[in-house]
């Protein structure tokens, strides 16, 4: 069961949303056939996307395109036998619009906190514009004691556009709040496919067996980043471990 997330519009052109409509003949503005689909992907992972949401998904299906990288600098690549196993990478001070989810399910967690993201994106802020996309869109996991159970809470974190790092755009929604976080260090590790609890607990896991045992990592938190559509066959995700010190 694939995420809804804030780049869920990247995939949509014509056919797609035409698939999704056709048991309705009459004709559809294009602000409702997107939100059709929205609401169509939504429902396989038990979320609802209320009407409220028509302006968010229109604007960013027209900007879909134009998206910006968080910067970071790359410390170091593990390869064997020529393909990739990890990448260690530092990323710099800057400032993310945060919001924390308590569902019942983990996919439902992420979800809503993206509505809400793109709500605040999508000219939700005290600039009251456009603010831009950038990736990748980061979800901070807590590991149980048992190792294998997620905390229910799951934060997920959009990093803002260089124009608006010095100068934050303030949230309307007090469930979002904007962050200042330190430099970081974190082991990065491909993955594709789609990002369920399922699938990011096996990549922890296969992670953890080729690195070994290591004090400098964190054992319990984790964060998923997330780059493409959940409707591209085979998506770019990342797992990343965080160090303990840069």
């Amino acid at each position: 069961m694939a995420l809804i997330s804030l780049e869920d519009l990247d995939g949509l052109d014509d056919e797609q949303l035409d698939d999704d409509i056709t048991d309705n003949p009459e004709p559809m503005e294009e602000d409702d056939r997107l939100l059709r689909h929205w609401q169509a992907v939504a429902s396989t992972h038990q979320v609802s996307v209320p009407a409220e949401m028509t302006g968010p998904i229109h604007e960013m299906a027209r900007n879909s395109q134009q998206k910006e990288t968080v910067p970071f600098a790359s410390v170091s690549r593990h390869e064997k036998m020529g393909e990739v196993q990890y990448e260690e990478r530092v990323y710099p001070a800057g400032n993310w619009a945060c919001v924390t989810r308590g569902e019942e399910l983990y996919e439902q967690s992420i979800s809503m906190a993206f509505m809400k993201l793109m709500r605040f994106i999508c000219k939700d802020n005290s600039k009251g514009r456009y603010l831009g996309m950038t990736v990748p869109v980061i979800s901070h996991i807590h590991i149980m004691g048992d190792k294998k159970t997620f905390q229910k809470e799951v934060l997920t974190a959009y990093y803002l556009p260089a124009e608006f790092q010095s100068d934050p755009p303030q949230p309307s929604d007090p469930d979002i709040t904007i962050v200042h976080r330190e430099p970081f260090r974190v082991v990065s590790r491909l993955f594709l496919g789609t990002t369920t609890e399922e699938t990011v607990t096996r990549q922890i896991e296969e992670l953890w067996e080729i690195l070994g045992s290591t004090d400098d990592l964190m054992t319990e938190d984790y964060m998923v980043a997330v780059y493409e559509n959940p409707g591209v066959p085979r998506r770019r995700n990342e797992m990343w471990f965080i160090r303990r010190n840069l």
